[in-house]
């Protein structure tokens, strides 16, 4: 009979010794494995004893899998008496690489979740071969449900943003995240729903010594995040980020490029309106970003539209601003030049941002002190749209957090 071919792996994990390995029916590798710490501390006076007093009954625990086959720990925890205390008591030893009433290693548990970062429950259940509540089980033992204050000795620029649950934009949570000095993201919490009161709450469940780092905080134009931010943390810069206030003057243009259209449709022949099919994205795109088709889409509608010509010149001067980043005072004193030259115009698509740029002047234009903007919390929160998709959404708050630390650290933590 020919010998089967076999190689010898480490277990990676101290004080045991493997009594035997097997294999059973199913196919499963069951490694049976004792202790050999040799002792416990006392669960009374605290001395360590080394008097063995039996054995707790069998346990057999899920292992990493080794070749593809998964892997079983079987042993029984033995239990000492201590001879120093009046009655005797036993205790049961403890394994650092088991938690009581698992039914996994902890090594096993950090591999589910490793395989759970950006994946699903259900995916993850189908390949490890779990029940869908186990893999829960990991999430719940391994992952807190809220953020570890005492991780962070800085957080630097706090961002607020809210995101609906379900489609059709409801049952909005708000997002808390930071942006560390050293560029990190990080999640702080996520708030059941967008009142003053609740932010104010939890901006006073930071930690005092952390909110005095905290020198930035970026919002849109949601008056609840300004108002808690500005009752809570006296120190920290309140800024609008500069793409909610692009999208303002950026509506106002498309606004009256709806109406010019609307305008020209009736004007023009059905041949000459088909000449400026493209127009959305010619007048939406920035001027260098713009295809020879799409600037000749722009260049016609300009000829027929002059009103549509100064709005799109007015709107490329003020992004001109932002991205030149003067200072905060001269920026003030370029963007108020420029609301002139809207006012001389005679334009009126501009109006109601132009009540926006009145209402949250300081706001906005703190922008340019340090160029704060809301940039991480959007993409931040595109990742957690996919996540959203990914899991047919996910509506417990609690869970919602888990699964959002864990596909931001999952790799630092997990990844060997």
């Amino acid at each position: 009979m020919t010998a089967k071919a076999q190689v010898t792996v480490p277990l990676d994990i101290p004080d045991i010794r493997v009594l035997k390995t097997e294999i059973d029916g199913r196919g499963d590798l069951v490694i049976t494995v004792e202790s050999t710490k040799g002792g416990v501390i006392c669960r009374q006076c605290g001395q360590w004893v080394r008097a063995v007093h039996g054995h707790d009954n069998w346990v057999t625990v899920r292992h990493l899998p080794v070749f593809g086959r998964p892997t079983y720990l079987r042993f029984r925890p033995k239990r000492y008496r201590c001879e120093m205390c009046e009655d005797k008591p036993t205790t049961t030893e403890h394994l650092d690489w088991f938690i009581s009433n698992s039914s996994h290693t902890v090594t096993f548990d950090q591999h589910v979740l490793l395989q759970l970062i950006n994946s699903t429950v259900e995916d993850v259940s189908v390949k490890e071969q779990l029940g869908y509540d186990s893999v829960l089980g990991v999430v719940e033992r391994c992952i807190s449900a809220e953020v570890n204050w005492s991780k962070y000795t800085t957080l630097g620029v706090l961002g607020l943003d809210e995101i609906a649950l379900k489609k059709g934009h409801r049952d909005f949570v708000v997002i808390v995240t930071a942006r560390l000095p050293n560029g990190q993201i990080v999640i702080l919490g996520v708030l059941p729903d967008r009142l003053k009161v609740t932010v104010v709450t939890f901006l006073r469940s930071i930690p005092e010594c952390l909110r005095q780092t905290i020198h930035t905080a970026c919002s849109d134009m949601y008056e609840g995040y300004i108002e808690a931010v500005r009752e809570e943390l006296k120190t920290a810069r309140i800024v609008i980020d500069r793409f909610h206030v692009a999208e303002k003057y950026h509506d106002a243009v498309d606004t009256l490029r709806k109406q010019e259209l609307k305008r020209l449709k009736v004007e023009l022949s059905e041949e000459e309106y088909k000449q400026l099919k493209g127009n959305l994205w010619a007048v939406r795109k920035k001027s260098e970003d713009l295809k020879p088709e799409e600037r000749q889409v722009l260049d016609q509608l300009f000829s027929l539209s002059s009103k549509l010509k100064l709005a799109y010149g007015l709107r490329q001067q003020l992004t001109a601003i932002f991205e030149e980043h003067p200072a905060k005072k001269v920026a003030k004193i370029k963007i108020q030049a420029w609301i002139k030259r809207v006012k001389k115009s005679g334009l009126k698509c501009f109006d109601d941002f132009l009540k926006t740029l009145t209402n949250w002047w300081e706001e906005i234009t703190n922008y340019f002190v340090s160029r704060a903007n809301s940039g991480f919390v959007e993409g931040f929160n595109n990742k957690l749209k996919v996540l959203k998709r990914r899991c047919y959404g996910i509506f417990n708050l609690k869970h919602l957090f888990q699964r959002i630390y864990l596909d931001l650290e999952g790799y630092s933590l997990f990844a060997c």
